[in-house]
């Protein structure tokens, strides 16, 4: 397994990141505590989550996933300095009106929350998990400076930011003198393109930057699972992937990325993971294997470059700009 630089800082993580939107929701803990081990035996030292995965699943209250990840390393004897524990907080945690979003009070309550469920005394990436349009980006930027001052958080990110508030943040930090965001976690795919390349991209760039792109497989519609003449599969998913993707630009991204796997004996997950490392922006994609198979067809794309012409033929395939 290779390690990249997450953005400017020294941190040092996984070119695949573990996520666990799926722990307590689609893999029962057993089988989440299978793939974390599977994962770390691997090398794969970088894993993500958020306070309130999964709150939407069933029996599930939020917070399953951090506490997940905490007994899972507890009970696994493994040293806290060999992972890089990503979290996030703006969601709601609770029923009363200041257990959401990026206020002061609700991130020092969510931070405390989170370090007891995954059972550690500081986080190395705390991240917003969306714009909070009610809380001006200085009392968010101080809360985690404090954080960050305390010892409590190593380094600080985004998610789901547009890049006008990703610069109105970094400026902000700039001009007050505080912790700035290291890292963003955009949607991003060879099938869902726009949203990052058109803007956030060389924002990214110029300013260090790293990149954890979420959903790098679709939701599932990257792994050919998804066929134009199948019935749709039954998934948690499928609604979601049938309305933005089943239509003619979709069916030629998985034509072409199933042509690239042909050419080299993988699989379209593993091609479509190699499209984004070969990006040396993109720090590190984050998978969201259910089950071991998954995950051993996932860590395939690990060390695996694209030559030029492949790489032609999918942006080819995925342009979205106009001609």
């Amino acid at each position: 397994m290779e390690y990249r630089r997450l953005g400017r800082t020294g941190l040092k993580v996984s070119e695949l990141c573990m996520g666990s939107m799926q722990f307590g929701w689609t893999a029962d803990e057993a089988t989440s505590q299978q793939i974390i081990s599977a994962a770390f035996e691997a090398g794969i030292n970088f894993i993500d989550t958020a306070d309130v995965y999964s709150r939407w699943a069933p029996g599930n209250p939020g917070g399953v996933a951090e506490e997940i990840i905490g007994r899972w390393w507890r009970s696994a004897g493994i040293a806290r300095s060999q992972l890089v524990i990503a979290t996030k907080v703006r969601g709601t945690t609770g029923s009363g009106p200041n257990d959401q979003g990026l206020s002061r009070i609700h991130i020092l309550s969510a931070v405390e929350a989170s370090l007891r469920r995954l059972q550690t005394d500081y986080i190395d990436l705390y991240q917003t998990h969306s714009v909070d349009e009610h809380t001006p980006i200085d009392e968010t930027l101080e809360a985690f400076d404090d954080l960050v001052r305390q010892g409590k958080v190593r380094y600080i990110g985004a998610s789901n930011y547009p890049a006008w508030r990703l610069m109105q943040a970094q400026w902000t930090a700039d001009r007050l003198s505080l912790t700035r965001f290291d890292s963003l976690q955009p949607h991003y795919s060879m099938a869902h393109r726009a949203e990052y390349e058109r803007e956030l991209q060389e924002v990214c760039r110029s300013y260090g930057i790293g990149v954890i792109p979420y959903s790098p497989l679709a939701a599932g519609f990257l792994t050919g699972k998804y066929r134009r003449e199948q019935d749709v599969p039954p998934s948690a998913r499928s609604a979601g992937v049938t309305r933005r993707y089943f239509n003619e630009r979709g069916w030629r991204i998985l034509a072409a990325a199933e042509q690239v796997a042909g050419g080299r004996s993988a699989s379209i997950s593993q091609i479509a993971l190699a499209w984004l490392l070969a990006d040396p922006s993109i720090t590190s994609p984050i998978v969201g294997p259910r089950d071991l198979d998954q995950f051993k067809d996932n860590l395939g794309a690990a060390g695996m470059r694209l030559k030029v012409d492949e790489m032609e033929i999918l942006n080819t395939a995925s342009h979205w700009r106009e001609d």
